[in-house]
């Protein structure tokens, strides 16, 4: 005969959550490390912290101290509070929630905390069953815990947020450079992508910069949008026709990419010299990036004006 799991509310079983709940678990540590991947010992209740007093302070395998925060009821806002206050007081790697309905916006708070902190988190959801006439038993489930995984994506994240601000603090001091020697980008703003571009004069085409981490380039880019990707390649061919003039003009060799595959075309020279990445040498890719697209108007304006645009007699 198999029997079924009943579950008790938890206040049927430890009326009071500090003295009962607490006490118990002061006393059953092991129940805690049957569920958790570290081993807690000496545990100590209403340990304090500043003005506060933690539920349960207790170690870890190194001796570190390790946090424990009880709540017999659904998760809340000032539990997570007083979770952060205590471990940043005591001074904690290490931090565990136990709560009896943990919301999903809290599964979701502790699963940030885990990426974005070098701290341990664990929310765990605590339930009190039996069966048949069997005295209660705790059922402990971990809802989040700590992963190298969660820690990988926290530092992926990380490395990206730190990207966009550092191309938008490139972006800024670059035009500001830039409208010292030419009002082509004048109008433009800094952002947070790895490129800004302006009109070439006719529509579809731009003049862009374009950052990466270890170089940079300046482009005639061409892309009326959907369904043009004949027309695309109709306006580069007309350029490509004149390429020893253009070239002759801009100073030297240029990279010609009609980009086979897809809608639109693109005509480049790299700026080797660094990228977004070498903030050191920020001033020298500048004036490169600057002196090469000076040229690069200088010897598309007059070939642009020139396009024939098929189907359409005004060029528009």
């Amino acid at each position: 005969m198999i029997g079924k799991i009943e579950r008790i509310p938890l206040r049927e079983v430890w009326k009071h959550e500090a003295y009962d709940f607490t006490q118990w678990l002061q006393d059953n540590i092991d129940v805690l490390n049957n569920v958790l991947d570290i081993t807690l010992s000496n545990p100590e209740r209403e340990q304090n912290a500043g003005t506060f007093s933690v539920d349960i302070v207790a170690e870890d395998d190194s001796g570190n101290p390790v946090i424990i925060e009880n709540q017999l009821e659904k998760s809340d806002h000032s539990h997570l509070g007083q979770l952060i206050t205590y471990l940043v007081s005591i001074g904690a790697k290490t931090a565990i929630w136990i709560v009896a309905n943990p919301r999903p916006e809290h599964i979701n708070a502790i699963n940030w905390l885990n990426e974005s902190s070098p701290v341990s988190f664990y929310l765990l959801k605590v339930e009190a069953i039996k069966i048949g006439d069997s005295p209660p038993a705790p059922l402990l489930t971990i809802i989040v815990g700590p992963s190298a995984e969660s820690k990988e994506i926290g530092k992926a994240k990380k490395e990206i947020a730190e990207r966009y601000l550092l191309r938008e603090r490139f972006w800024t001091h670059f035009l500001e450079y830039a409208k010292q020697k030419t009002k082509l980008h004048s109008n433009i703003s800094p952002t947070q992508h790895n490129w800004i571009g302006t009109s070439a004069g006719l529509r579809g085409l731009g003049y862009n910069y374009v950052i990466r981490k270890d170089s940079a380039q300046v482009e005639l880019y061409i892309d009326r949008g959907e369904g043009s990707d004949e027309i695309n390649k109709s306006i580069f061919d007309q350029l490509y026709k004149n390429k020893d003039e253009i070239e002759n003009i801009f100073g030297s060799s240029l990279e010609w990419q009609s980009l086979e595959g897809k809608r639109a075309c693109r005509i480049k020279k790299d700026v080797s010299i660094g990228g977004y990445r070498d903030e050191e040498i920020w001033k020298a890719i500048y004036e490169k990036m600057v002196e090469n697209m000076i040229n690069l108007e200088k010897a598309f304006k007059a070939n642009i004006k020139k396009i024939n645009i098929p189907g359409n007699h005004n060029g528009a």
